[in-house]
């Protein structure tokens, strides 16, 4: 089956990142599994979008038939973001773990997607998505100490974030990737990491 893959990395540590070493590897492994796809990547460190000022969020809220030309330029990257969004069957994140939430990069990128109208809508029920179901989402989280199973687990505010996040955006179907204890020295990167790959092993089984 061929699927559109889009890869968001946020890291800015380059080949020191472990959060981009595993981004990498899920995209081999779901190139081995669905060789045709094809994968579209934002390199947040790289080319951050910026945060929301006072022109975007009026170009958010004044329909396009109204809008100035400045307001469809203020517009014009989070509309880009969002098209990328919709087209993607499944979207693989890098997510370190900043000071118990995301990189600012990551949160400007989630500040450009969800956008009443775009991706999702106030019914009479509450938020209703707006996107194409279906959507997988891999969230390769790394972490400095350990957070999954431990008294740490109350300031995990980077994995129950996204996790509430992206459901509000109808995007429920997320695993995560886990290296945790990547600050407390090299044996515990290398059993970081050894238990991430397993992890992502699972995951991509679980892609159709």
């Amino acid at each position: 089956m061929t699927h559109t893959i889009l890869h968001i990395d946020s890291s800015p540590l380059g080949d020191r990142s472990i959060s981009r070493r595993l981004t990498a590897q899920t995209l081999t492994e779901l190139q081995v599994k669905h060789p045709e796809s094809a994968i579209l990547t934002r390199d947040l460190a790289a080319n951050p979008l910026p945060h929301l000022d006072g022109m975007t969020i009026g170009a958010f809220f004044t329909p396009p038939d109204q809008r100035t030309a400045a307001l469809n330029e203020a517009a014009k990257l989070s509309d880009q973001a969002i098209d990328e969004l919709i087209a993607a069957d499944i979207i693989v994140i890098g997510a370190p773990m900043w000071n118990f939430g995301i990189p600012s990069s990551l949160k400007a990128w989630i500040d450009h997607i969800v956008r009443t109208g775009r991706t999702f809508k106030y019914g009479i029920a509450g938020p209703e998505s707006l996107l194409p179901k279906g959507k997988k989402v891999i969230i390769v989280s790394s972490r400095g100490g350990m957070y999954s199973e431990s008294p740490m687990n109350a300031m995990d505010y980077q994995e129950t974030y996204l996790r509430a996040v992206l459901g509000f955006l109808g995007l429920t179907d997320v695993s995560f990737i886990r290296a945790e204890g990547v600050g407390m020295g090299e044996e515990a990167v290398k059993s970081a990491i050894v238990l991430a790959e397993s992890q992502l092993s699972q995951a991509i089984e679980q892609v159709a």
